[in-house]
């Protein structure tokens, strides 16, 4: 899985002039999934590439809803538009948010949240945090709690969390993460045809990921012998 401009909005109006170049690119590696997340979805169906019909099998499209009003305001377009793959991005979480009407409709296949870690972070509830989880669980759709962020509140008392690593360890040791329905990617090959289940990427993973918010849906890494190096 390639996640694309994750520092920035695929769907930017900035990114107009060279969005069809990586369409062109997605377009071509079928065998890859790639992850789109936009705050911008009312921007998305007059961008999406005049062959796309209903949409891609390897594409996967998120949105980020941070609270409750920017969750009903974009969660409704997502389910609108014409993605074969949806999920929602809770982050940075910064007020409780429901998403039950939402998860109903089938079309959500994953959750994260994560609490804000840059500058003059606001805090992140751990009540919101479970509340959102059992919704999640409710429905069989993956949550994936990745972060506390800077600032977390928990039992009515909040902590300051600086270091992004701990961060993910405190999310990762809350255990409220878990596994729901699988999401079933369709990759081909070059000439069209379904890559086998054994000869698909299998991640990697070091010993020091194993107390890491994320690796539920991590990439793991490929192994290069690089962290060694830098250790």
């Amino acid at each position: 899985m390639l996640r694309v401009c994750m520092t920035s909005d695929f769907f930017l109006e900035e990114a107009d002039i060279w969005r069809d170049e990586a369409w062109n690119m997605i377009r071509q590696r079928k065998d890859v999934i790639f992850f789109l997340l936009t705050k911008r979805p009312q921007r998305v169906k007059d961008c999406l590439p005049k062959d796309w019909g209903n949409g891609w099998d390897h594409v996967f499209f998120n949105v980020t809803c941070e609270n409750q009003r920017r969750a009903d305001e974009r969660i409704p377009i997502l389910l609108e538009l014409p993605f074969k793959h949806k999920g929602i991005m809770c982050a940075p979480f910064i007020g409780r948010v429901s998403i039950r009407p939402y998860l109903a409709t089938g079309q959500i296949e994953q959750v994260k949240c994560g609490g804000e870690n840059y500058d003059g972070a606001r805090p992140c509830d751990y009540e919101w945090v479970k509340l959102l989880r059992q919704e999640c669980l409710d429905y069989g759709v993956t949550f994936c709690f990745i972060e506390t962020g800077t600032q977390f509140k928990k039992d009515g008392k909040t902590y300051f969390l600086k270091d992004k690593r701990l961060q993910s360890e405190m999310a990762y040791k809350s255990g409220v993460s878990f596994k729901g329905k699988p999401i079933d990617f369709l990759l081909v090959d070059d000439w069209g045809y379904p890559i086998p289940k054994e000869q698909l990427y299998v991640p990697y993973f070091r010993e020091r990921c194993d107390l890491c918010g994320s690796k539920l849906i991590c990439n793991g890494c490929s192994d290069c012998g690089k962290c060694e190096k830098n250790d």
